[in-house]
């Protein structure tokens, strides 16, 4: 226990996210863990490059990326998710420190995100901690 993550918190769609985020780091904290940093990124598209900046940091164990991407009327929201998803498994692999999927969508209304918020924050930070733990 004790392990010390970072989050990263999209800010489009922020009534769902900024949520997502608080309930995340209360879960957090709850299952012992420390939230040493929060990374605000404009959208989903945006959080590979923040992901990078905190599995460098020496005091991060790992990160949990929470987001939402809505559908829209063209294949943006699949772009967006399945890029965002690919990089984010990259960086895991490539710092050896885990990175929990938080993001919903893509194929999501905004009520179906809503209904989600308590769901992916807590069980992004289980991903999270739960692999630190089995890593061990």
């Amino acid at each position: 226990m004790n392990e010390k993550i970072g989050f990263v918190v999209s800010d489009f769609n922020a009534d769902i996210t900024h949520l997502m985020a608080k309930m995340a780091e209360e879960h957090a904290v709850f299952m012992g863990a420390k939230v040493e940093k929060v990374m605000r990124v404009p959208g989903a598209f945006d959080m590979p490059l923040a992901i990078k900046r905190l599995l460098e940091m020496k005091n991060i164990d790992g990160v949990v990326t929470l987001g939402a991407v809505i559908e829209g009327d063209t294949d943006h929201d699949n772009i967006v998710a399945q890029n965002a998803a690919r990089k984010m498994a990259d960086l895991a692999v490539q710092f050896d420190k885990p990175v929990a999927l938080g993001v919903t969508g893509p194929k999501i209304t905004h009520a179906g995100a809503v209904d989600r918020i308590d769901e992916y924050a807590k069980r992004s930070v289980e991903s999270c901690l739960k692999m630190l733990r089995r890593l061990k």
